[in-house]
């Protein structure tokens, strides 16, 4: 059997292997292992296995999960989020859709200390759901918001999907989370945007709150303000060079427990419960990228990713046709593949191809992660959608979810579009780092 014709089995069982819904660390694992056996022996295999393996668990950038996540989990059992989303209420509240508003921008800030798109939908969901329910929001409206909120967390800096995407094409991070602040806000907009056409067109979807005295505004906004302050100081940091994304990391966390401390809301079952979530991830996370970086080499010596290259350029579509198959092929598997999966899978074969076309691989890098966004909220998986289902309770409908994010997914076609025209949106502001 060719090396190509390998790979193409080897895919096929990967597949197989995720549809049976074995984990996927485990699946890239097995098939790598035993596809580079297949191929180069099982001496040369063992050898790639261990060195590998060993070379993913070492990688010191990778410090930057367990620190963030940790930051994330801090923030979330200390009821950070509560404050978060009290002080966007506050000042979007008083407009059509504004407690939808607020939990979109809740969702956003709650994503710049979380790194997770499944932690801000769960924890914003909690907080947000039963006050939209109260005040009469639509169920569509009310799910759907919190659900594409949610995927913020994949794209607002620090992102996993970042981290993953900086480890396996060898980018930097840094750069990564820069390329992800003004396309995130750019779909914030859109995605309140989106809240209020709704609220137009159908006015007790989301019906008007009341409005809130400047001098409370300003009141909740500062009970929100140490934990802006934490995201100012680690995200900021990156940008000026003060710190790397490693030591803003560190930093995040141990400021985060400094302020949970003093404002005495970090209790000691409450760290317990943060250490142990933050373990539960951080192990997940690893898992994968060991996964990842065995399955690399196989595809690597199947020529799988240069045939795929050639068979593209054949087609004669250009850069942007090309891009567009890409991207195409990217939202078809996130129908069925949640995020992480889809990520580990796809960069090692696209990436080359994406850099042979002559493309920004920081730009690409935040194309690729709001595709797999999309992915998060559309049918059949859209593992968000489930997420936010299972805090809404049994007496909301699957369906229901489903139908109120098609207009947070038309924003984000928009956005992506926005992107791809303007690729400025992107890489402004990792271009003027430590400027």
């Amino acid at each position: 059997m060719t090396p190509v014709a390998t790979g193409l089995v080897g895919i096929g069982v990967l597949f197989v292997l995720l549809i049976l819904r074995t984990p996927v660390a485990f699946a890239m694992l097995g098939v790598g292992f035993l596809g580079y056996w297949a191929l180069e022996g099982l001496r040369s295999a063992s050898g790639m296995l261990l060195t590998e393996s060993y070379s993913a668990v070492s990688n010191y950038n990778l410090i930057v999960v367990p620190m963030f996540v940790l930051l994330g989990n801090i923030a979330s059992v200390s009821g950070f989020s509560r404050g978060l989303y009290d002080a966007a209420f506050a000042w979007v509240g008083a407009f059509r859709g504004g407690l939808a508003s607020a939990s979109v921008l809740g969702c956003a800030v709650f994503a710049a200390v979380s790194g997770s798109s499944v932690a801000t939908a769960v924890t914003l969901g909690k907080v947000a759901l039963p006050e939209m329910k109260r005040l009469g929001y639509s169920a569509k409206l009310a799910t759907g918001s919190i659900a594409a909120g949610g995927t913020l967390g994949f794209l607002i800096p620090p992102s996993t999907g970042f981290v993953l995407y900086a480890i396996l094409t060898e980018e930097s991070i840094g750069r990564l989370f820069m390329a992800g602040i003004l396309p995130g806000l750019l779909l914030t907009a859109l995605f309140m945007g989106a809240i209020w056409i709704v609220s137009v067109l159908d006015s007790s979807a989301g019906p008007k709150g009341e409005a809130v005295p400047l001098r409370e505004k300003l009141a909740r906004l500062a009970d929100a303000g140490p934990l802006l302050a934490v995201i100012v100081i680690s995200i900021g940091g990156i940008y000026v060079g003060v710190f790397t994304p490693v030591e803003a990391s560190g930093i995040g966390a141990a400021l985060v427990i400094l302020v949970a401390l003093l404002r005495r809301r970090l209790t000691i079952d409450g760290f317990k419960e943060a250490l142990l979530s933050t373990l539960s991830t951080s192990a997940m996370l690893y898992a994968i990228v060991i996964g990842a970086n065995v399955l690399n080499p196989f595809f690597a010596i199947t020529r799988i990713p240069a045939t795929l290259g050639e068979g593209l350029g054949a087609l004669g579509l250009g850069a942007y046709g090309t891009l567009a198959v890409i991207i195409l092929a990217y939202i078809v598997l996130g129908m069925f593949m949640d995020g992480l999966s889809m990520l580990v899978i796809t960069v090692p074969v696209v990436f080359p191809v994406i850099t042979a076309l002559g493309f920004d691989p920081i730009w690409f890098g935040v194309v690729a992660v709001i595709v797999i966004e999309m992915g998060m909220i559309t049918p059949p998986v859209g593992l968000n959608v489930f997420v936010v289902r299972g805090v809404a309770g049994d007496d909301v409908p699957l369906t229901t979810v489903f139908r109120g994010v098609f207009p947070f997914l038309a924003a984000m076609i928009i956005g992506l579009l926005l992107i791809i025209a303007f690729p400025g949106i992107a890489l402004l502001l990792p271009n003027t780092m430590f400027g």
